[in-house]
């Protein structure tokens, strides 16, 4: 396989590289999970392990994509193609997780998840966004290809290319759709409703990609940004964790409060 990837040209071989890795952390991390299932027993030791392995290989994936991306900014259809192909894998290994602190809020919300379950998920959840930043960073540093060194992890690139109430909004709506696509698809076929978000996903990316990133997971955006967070962390924090959060309070508001008053308040017109 090296030798094969030897005779490549070199942006195609450093492309491969980094497709290599990131399909290696799924399956290094589908490996753990199934270790994990057969030897914990305990559900909060079980909980946080499968959080932790979940958000890592989010994480780290992310990373790379974020860099692949960065190679040929002027054809985005490449990078496009990507999200939504890693956005498949990871709804068909993550099956059973977040990944996400928001997905964590709304399930407690919503009476699916006690607090102290939930208080679990996202510690993992952070530990493992902290965690998968320093390990793509060591990984980087070994220079797999032209575009991997250890500095770029340290370096803080200013996602946010708008005014703050745009990205706060672009944040919002994007959870909001998301969560709320979630929500609604439980009743779809699996097969389908992987399809479904992974369409989604990718299209949120494309459409609030140049504004925020559309990130919508503040764990994401912590292990993506942190050196962003130590440098403006006010700005950071509202954007990427407020911002989201409020996007699942309005979904919850709007699908357990707003439109069963508006069904029930039309049934009693038309009984009148």
């Amino acid at each position: 396989m090296s030798a094969a990837l030897l005779g490549l040209r070199p942006e195609v071989r450093d492309t491969c590289t980094s497709l290599a890795l990131m399909l290696s952390v799924v399956l290094l991390a589908g490996l753990a999970r199934v270790v994990a299932r057969h030897q914990l027993r305990r559900p909060v030791a079980h909980a946080f392990v499968l959080e932790f392995l979940a958000t890592f290989q989010l994480c780290c994936c992310t990373h790379e994509l974020q860099l692949l991306s960065q190679q040929d900014p002027a054809h985005p259809t490449w990078t496009l193609t990507l999200i939504y192909f890693f956005s498949l894998v990871h709804g068909l290994t993550l099956v059973g997780t977040a990944s996400n602190p928001c997905g964590v809020m709304m399930q407690m919300m919503l009476g699916a998840m006690s607090p102290e379950m939930g208080a679990v998920r996202l510690l993992a959840q952070l530990m493992s966004a902290l965690g998968s930043r320093y390990c793509i960073g060591a990984l980087w540093s070994l220079g797999l290809a032209k575009y991997h060194f250890d500095e770029r992890s340290l370096a803080c690139k200013n996602p946010i290319h708008a005014d703050l109430s745009k990205a706060i909004v672009t944040e919002a709506i994007c959870s909001f759709i998301f969560h709320s696509a979630l929500l609604q698809f439980q009743e779809v076929r699996n097969k389908l409703r992987i399809h479904l978000l992974a369409a989604l996903i990718t299209f949120l990316a494309y459409a609030g990609g140049s504004i925020t990133g559309a990130l919508f997971n503040p764990a994401l955006a912590l292990s993506l940004h942190f050196m962003c967070f130590d440098e403006a962390f006010h700005q950071f924090f509202i954007v990427y964790w407020l911002a989201p959060s409020l996007g699942i309070l309005l979904m919850i508001l709007m699908f357990s409060f707003f439109l069963p008053w508006l069904h029930n308040n039309q049934a009693t017109n038309k009984k009148e």
